[in-house]
């Protein structure tokens, strides 16, 4: 890439995601990439739709599944971060958006020079397009509990939006490859032995409410307090994998 030397690494897994992942990628435009050092690596899971040539033209990089193993998100992740470059790796999945792209990476610089601070998670929100209100009072609520969570030293992120220091992923080895489900409160957890995390209430990303309209809040909350539950308590999950909805 032209530019400054790579500071962030953006690392995106998907599988079959040619829908949304486009609009996903075009939100780190030249003058993002260029002011803050940026590069786009896509962990691709073995996708047999348009995503490869999607991410071929607007990645930097493209991660092939070449063993043509089926992956847990952990192992996609884990496959782009060893393509990386930068020295902080931001994990987002394939259907995030970032409110304010510029905010964002300041946001960043502005948080992780504390020598205490080893991770940052944010907000998470629905599109606006596509938000009602049963989403903005569940996600208000979420966003307060993890915020509170973080405050009293229990690290907790969804999956998607996680910025990691990439000395401290590489002390933790990555995410747990075996964990299909609940496998960013095991990152989080591990990552409290290693230093501070920050939940920024004020940096918000937007994700598809699609697992939402398919399976109901009822569903998806119960799937993932068991999952944390056995995180905790088993390290590993309960599901066997996260069914994606496309």
């Amino acid at each position: 890439m032209t530019g400054p030397a790579v500071r962030f690494s953006v690392i995106v897994p998907a599988v079959n995601e040619e829908k949304l992942i486009e609009r996903m990628l075009r939100q780190f435009t030249p003058a993002i990439v260029d002011r803050y050092g940026v590069e786009i690596i896509v962990s691709d899971g073995g996708s047999t739709d348009r995503t490869l040539a999607i991410a071929a033209a607007h990645a930097h990089r493209v991660v092939l599944n070449e063993p043509y193993i089926k992956q847990t998100i952990s192992m996609g992740r884990n496959a782009g971060a060893q393509a990386a470059r930068g020295d902080i790796f931001i994990f987002l999945n394939a259907d995030t958006l970032l409110q304010d792209p510029d905010a964002f990476f300041r946001r960043i610089d502005e948080e992780l020079p504390a020598k205490d601070v080893v991770a940052l998670t944010s907000s998470v929100l629905v599109y606006p397009e596509e938000e009602r209100r049963i989403d903005r009072w569940y996600h208000g609520f979420y966003n307060w509990f993890f915020y509170m969570m973080n405050q009293v030293g229990m690290g907790m992120g969804r999956g998607e939006c996680h910025v990691i220091r990439r000395e401290t992923f590489e002390a933790l080895h990555g995410y747990a490859s075996r964990i299909a489900a609940g496998e960013d409160y095991d990152m989080f957890r591990r990552l409290e032995s290693q230093g501070r995390i920050k939940f920024l209430r004020d940096v918000v990303v937007f994700e598809s409410p699609r697992r939402y309209r398919r399976y109901g809040y009822a569903y998806v909350t119960a799937s993932w307090f068991l999952n944390f539950l056995s995180v905790f308590f088993l390290r590993r999950s309960i599901l066997s994998e996260w069914k994606p909805i496309r």
